[in-house]
């Protein structure tokens, strides 16, 4: 049978209508979405406590599609990089990120982007197509795998921070965390989850309703409409700073989750006091967090250099006088192109 279904598209619910259609009783449906989901086989016949007539029914109606590691790099600082072979054999990249304390999965959502950061190496790759829900669990799958592998202890926290950009897959995404989060699945904490968005205020709001009660990560780099939209177009189309500062305000009145802005500092575009005093001021309208990042060159053309220390440091220092809490977060995995905004930078356009 050609292009059979993918069995994992299928809800709990719509398995246990198709099941007792077939004269199968519920539970059976529910054990096969228990060795999908919870146990993750990639084969009908590793689901042994079924019987053999219904294996190969199953084997003749439905497919179940993987993903495979194609190309796997270790870091010197221990980070992971896996470029991933998706069933239609597209490419899209995911991080392991260990710390002493905890391990952390960089997920992509979609391949390639379609938003145009002028800093990011995946803006320089067409968006393809959004990433399925088991596509994107099967990344925090083999990165579980690898955690417990490499580092001794499962994966602890989980960020989509990869490839595309999460809001505009915004249904996949959500039906992806509510696999990850589901005791019948792979049962993590939704608090050990954050969504990064580059700041859709529609889509902000709309999972501000749904609460899934996981974080919110926002990349912001400037907060003066002007530069913010020189270097993420994106702003402009999306109504600007203001139309995203309401969309946050309106998710900390609702989930009562404070933000974490991502900020990279650029020399010569957001490294004067103009820039830090803007920061200050709109950070201070939300509760809110500051990650300071390093920036990471994407090739030898680029035309964004990192700005200095220094600069790194009195941001830091006006955020502590207001009273914001900040960080200045060193790159990992630099050496495999690995870090912040390299993603898919030399992998997958050679």
């Amino acid at each position: 049978m050609a292009d059979k279904p993918n069995i994992r598209s299928f809800p709990l619910e719509e398995l246990i209508k198709m099941f007792t259609e077939k004269g199968e009783k519920a539970f059976r449906a529910k054990q096969v979405y228990e060795w999908l989901w919870k146990k993750n086989v990639r084969t009908f016949d590793e689901m042994t406590n079924l019987s053999k007539d219904l294996r190969k029914f199953l084997e003749e109606n439905f497919s179940i599609p993987h993903i495979k590691i194609k190309h796997f790099q270790r870091s010197n600082d221990g980070t992971i990089k896996n470029a991933v072979t998706l069933p239609d054999n597209l490419l899209v990249e995911s991080v392991l990120i260990p710390t002493e304390t905890r391990t952390t999965a960089c997920v992509s959502s979609q391949v390639g982007c379609s938003l145009d950061c002028k800093f990011c190496a995946t803006a320089r790759l067409k968006r393809m197509r959004n990433l399925t829900p088991d596509e994107i669990v099967d990344q925090v799958v083999e990165a579980d795998l690898q955690s417990k592998e490499y580092y001794g202890h499962p994966l602890s926290n989980i960020v989509f921070m990869g490839m595309g950009e999460p809001l505009l897959n915004y249904e996949n995404v959500m039906s992806a965390i509510e696999k990850i989060t589901s005791d019948k699945a792979l049962g993590m904490s939704p608090k050990r989850i954050t969504v990064s968005t580059s700041g859709i205020p529609k889509m902000i709001k709309k999972m501000a309703d749904e609460n899934p009660k996981v974080k919110l990560a926002v990349s912001l780099h400037s907060a003066i409409d002007e530069i913010r939209t020189q270097i993420m177009p994106v702003n402009k189309r999306q109504g600007g700073l203001q139309e995203l500062l309401y969309a946050l305000q309106y998710w900390y009145k609702k989930t009562k989750s404070r933000i974490t802005f991502e900020y990279l500092v650029f020399k010569n575009i957001n490294d004067d006091e103009k820039s830090i005093k803007a920061l200050v001021n709109f950070v201070k309208q939300v509760p809110s967090k500051v990650n300071l990042i390093e920036y990471n060159p994407i090739d030898n053309k680029d035309t964004f250099c990192q700005a200095d220390n220094e600069i790194l440091e009195k941001y830091q220092l006006a955020l502590k006088n207001a009273g914001v809490v900040s960080t200045i977060r060193r790159s990992r995995g630099k050496d495999i192109d690995a870090a912040c905004g390299q993603l898919a930078g030399k992998m997958i356009r050679e």
